[in-house]
C-alpha cells in the first residue's frame, strides 16, 4: 500500500525554514535528486555541468525574489547535498536551457499531464470554493512528494503539495487562495530564459492579495508555456454564502490568455483552449499527450449534472475517471510515450478557504486521502478509500 505523503512544518526567516525542511525531508529529496541527477548523467551532463548551469541561472532567480536563494540554501544545508541540487528540483527543465543544446532537452522532455478544476460556491453544494488536481508524473515520484506548511511571519501561512525539496506546485494560502498548474507546450517554448515555474507558483501562495497573485503569473515571463489556474474565495459570514473567484491562465512564455469559468465550473487539462490564444500560436504538446483532448470533456460532463450541488466526493469521482485507461483522467501506472513510467502520482483536492487539502498518492490504484490543514492543532488525518 502507498504510504501518505509526509506533513513537513517549518517556519522562521528563509534560510531557517529551508533548513528546516531539508532536515525533515532529507530522504526523500535525495531520493529525487538521485533520479533527475542519474538521468542527466545518462544524457551526458555531469555534476560539475548542472553545477555551472545553476550558477548562470541564478541572476534570473535573485531578480524574482532573492529570498528562494536563501531559502534553498537552507534547504541543501538541512538534506546535507549541494545547492545545486536543490536548484535543479526547483528548475530542472529551464536550467537545462542554458546548456545550448537542443538535442538534450528533446529527451529530458516528458511532459506532465495533469487535470485541473475548480467549482465555484454557486456550484457547490455547501457553498465553498473546491480546486482540485491530478498530478500526472513520473510513478516513482509517489515516493518523493511531501507537503509542506509554511508559517511565515512576513505573509499568509502555505500549504502546498510539491516535491521534496521544491519550493511549491499546487497549494492554499490562509488568504483563501488556491493554485494548480498543468502542462501545456507551444512553439515559442526556450526562446529566452524565464522565471523557474515553481517559483512563479511559490510567489502566488505568498501574496495576500489574489490580484498580486494573478499578477505573478499573467506577468511573469516564462521559459515554457504552462497553464495555471489561481482561485481565491472567502469564508461564508453572518449566513451569507461564501464568494470567490477563479481564472485559468494559459501561459505562453511571453503572453497569457484567459479561460473563465462556465456555469460555475473551470475545468482545464493540457492543450490550449482559449480561442484568442489559437489563433496567435502554435499548440505543440497534443503529440505527447493526447488524452488531453478528452480528459476535461470529461471531468466537465461528469460534473455538470450535479451543478449546484457538487461535494467534495462528485469532485474525486470525476478526477478519479477511468474512461479510456490507461490514458485516462485518472492514469494507472503505465508507459509513457517516452518509455518511462507515468502515473496519476497524486490526487490533490482543496478547499482554500477552510485552509484544507486532501492528497492521495496513485489514485488509480485506491484513492486513499490524508487531510492536510493550515491550523496548527490539525494533524494530518487518514481517509478511507473513496
Amino acid at each position: 500500500m502507498t504510504e501518505p505523503f509526509p506533513l513537513i512544518d517549518v517556519s522562521g526567516p528563509p534560510h531557517e525554514r529551508g533548513r528546516q525542511y531539508g532536515e525533515q525531508a532529507a530522504a526523500r529529496i535525495r531520493k529525487g535528486v538521485a533520479h533527475y541527477s542519474g538521468q542527466l548523467a545518462r544524457l551526458g551532463l555531469n555534476e560539475d555541468g548542472i553545477d555551472a548551469l545553476v550558477r548562470a541561472y541564478l541572476p534570473v532567480i535573485e531578480r524574482f525574489d532573492a529570498s528562494y536563494i536563501e531559502e534553498m540554501q537552507g534547504i541543501a544545508a538541512g538534506a546535507e547535498i549541494t545547492f545545486a541540487h536543490v536548484a535543479l528540483l526547483n528548475a530542472r527543465t529551464e536550467i537545462l536551457k542554458l546548456a545550448e543544446r537542443p538535442d538534450l532537452r528533446a529527451k529530458l522532455h516528458e511532459p506532465d499531464g495533469c487535470t485541473g478544476v475548480v467549482a465555484m460556491p454557486a456550484a457547490t453544494a455547501d457553498g465553498w470554493l473546491l480546486h482540485a488536481q491530478n498530478w500526472d508524473w513520473k510513478a516513482e515520484c509517489a515516493e518523493t512528494a511531501v507537503v509542506l506548511r509554511i508559517r511565515r511571519d512576513d505573509g499568509p501561512d502555505i500549504l502546498t503539495f510539491t516535491e521534496a525539496g521544491g519550493l511549491a506546485r499546487s497549494g492554499l494560502n490562509s488568504a483563501g487562495i488556491g493554485i494548480t498548474a498543468n502542462y501545456l507546450q507551444s512553439d515559442r517554448d526556450y526562446r529566452d530564459v524565464g522565471v523557474p515555474l515553481a517559483l512563479i507558483r511559490r510567489k502566488v501562495l505568498q501574496e495576500p492579495h489574489v490580484a498580486l497573485a494573478m499578477k505573478a503569473v499573467y506577468a511573469t515571463a516564462k521559459s515554457a508555456s504552462n497553464n495555471m489556474i489561481v482561485s481565491c474565495s472567502t469564508a461564508p459570514a453572518g449566513g451569507a454564502p461564501a464568494d470567490g473567484v477563479a481564472i485559468d491562465f494559459e501561459c505562453a512564455p511571453d503572453e497569457t490568455f484567459q479561460v473563465h469559468p462556465e456555469h460555475g465550473l473551470l475545468v482545464h487539462a493540457n492543450h490550449f483552449v482559449s480561442p484568442v490564444a489559437l489563433a496567435k500560436l502554435k499548440d505543440t504538446g497534443i503529440a505527447s499527450t493526447p488524452c488531453s483532448l478528452y480528459r476535461d470533456l470529461r471531468v466537465r460532463d461528469l460534473l455538470a449534472p450535479a451543478i449546484g450541488g457538487i461535494t467534495l466526493r462528485h469532485i474525486k469521482a470525476a478526477l478519479g475517471d477511468d474512461f479510456g485507461s490507461p490514458w485516462s483522467v485518472c492514469r494507472p501506472p503505465r508507459p509513457s510515450l517516452e518509455n518511462n513510467l507515468t502515473a496519476t502520482v497524486a490526487m490533490v483536492v482543496m478547499q482554500p478557504a477552510r485552509g484544507i487539502m486532501e492528497v492521495a498518492p496513485l489514485p488509480a490504484l485506491g484513492a486513499r486521502f490524508t487531510t492536510y490543514a493550515l491550523a496548527a492543532d490539525q494533524a494530518a488525518t487518514r481517509a478511507a478509500a473513496e
